[in-house]
């Protein structure tokens, strides 16, 4: 009797033992899903590149990773979500290309709707909701306030604008051009780690959102100087890069104009692609490092970390 229940214990610890691994084996197997939107670039002078499935080849966090789709973003069907941001801080000399500015808004192409906000306390104050009419947005734009420090830090705003994006329509390609000289109040002199900087990169990775920035210097004695211009112009850089735009300046001193910026801008606009994958998933929705290769030697813009949202199970379809 005695063995004979010994045995049966053993049996039944046994049955529980096999009925947990597969938990466990499937929650180091599950896959996980992302998307990212790339931008391929033109040569010099040429028109930009033909890019398909076959020319890439994609690490999720060190490792070679499954490309599922490979879709070009273009026609009107293919929605853009764009809000142009300008420092409230930066010199009234900017009114000198508000022109410049309008004419870029009002000559975007139909699908892009658009709005405009001015960086403030930390705040991106937008005038406006998305919109497809471009010349009611146009109609929006002033001359800054002009006021030194009005806007502590351009990192704080598109932080709060990432984590507040104006629109629910998660099928539009979120993209911000950022129009300010980067300073960083609360951490004045460069510094790679900032921690506002790395907040708004995480908040905008998360977000989906593509940044570009246009340098314009900001009121006040300390944006003159070469320590704000190297301090602000390599953070908005460190910001665009990792998030797969781009940055535009002029040395230290402020373009004479806008136009060819934004003309760079609408070409990149117009050869985005969105690309699907597989990798696997930890349990969490988190970034993993993004490292994208075309063996044909096209130049690309890619953000550097994507989220892996929950997919398949298993390598099953989920």
């Amino acid at each position: 009797m005695k063995n004979t229940a010994f045995a049966i214990a053993v049996t039944a610890v046994a049955g529980c033992l096999m009925t947990t691994v597969p938990a466990f084996a499937s929650s180091e197997n599950q896959q996980g899903q992302g998307q990212a939107v790339i931008t391929v670039l033109p040569a010099k002078n040429a028109a930009p590149a033909t890019v398909s499935q076959q020319d890439l080849a994609l690490k999720v966090n060190g490792k070679a990773t499954d490309i599922t789709g490979f879709e070009p973003l273009q026609g009107p069907n293919s929605r853009v979500e764009l809000v142009i941001m300008i420092d409230d801080g930066a010199r009234a000399s900017l009114g000198n290309q508000m022109s410049d500015i309008a004419n870029f808004i009002k000559t975007l192409p139909p699908n892009t709707a658009v709005t405009l906000g001015y960086m403030q306390n930390g705040q991106t104050q937008l005038t406006g909701p998305f919109t497809t009419n471009h010349e009611q947005v146009a109609n929006t734009l002033r001359i800054t306030n002009g006021i030194r420090g009005i806007n502590g830090s351009p990192y704080f705003c598109l932080s709060s604008l990432a984590k507040n994006w104006p629109s629910h329509d998660t099928d539009a390609r979120r993209e911000v051009v950022m129009v300010t000289d980067g300073v960083d109040y609360y951490e004045p002199y460069y510094n790679p780690d900032d921690p506002y900087v790395l907040a708004a990169i995480n908040d905008a990775t998360r977000a989906h959102v593509i940044v570009y920035s246009i340098y314009w210097t900001n009121t006040g004695r300390f944006d003159r100087t070469m320590l704000a211009n190297y301090a602000g112009q390599n953070l908005l850089q460190e910001v665009t890069d990792a998030t797969g735009g781009n940055s535009y300046w002029l040395g230290m001193g402020n373009p004479v104009t806008l136009v060819p910026y934004f003309d760079d801008i609408k070409q990149r606009l117009n050869h985005q692609y969105e690309l699907s994958f597989m990798a696997p998933f930890n349990g969490r929705y988190d970034l993993a490092n993004f490292r994208l290769k075309v063996n044909n030697g096209t130049r690309i813009a890619a953000p550097q970390q994507v989220v892996v949202a929950p997919g398949s199970t298993g390598g099953g379809e989920q």
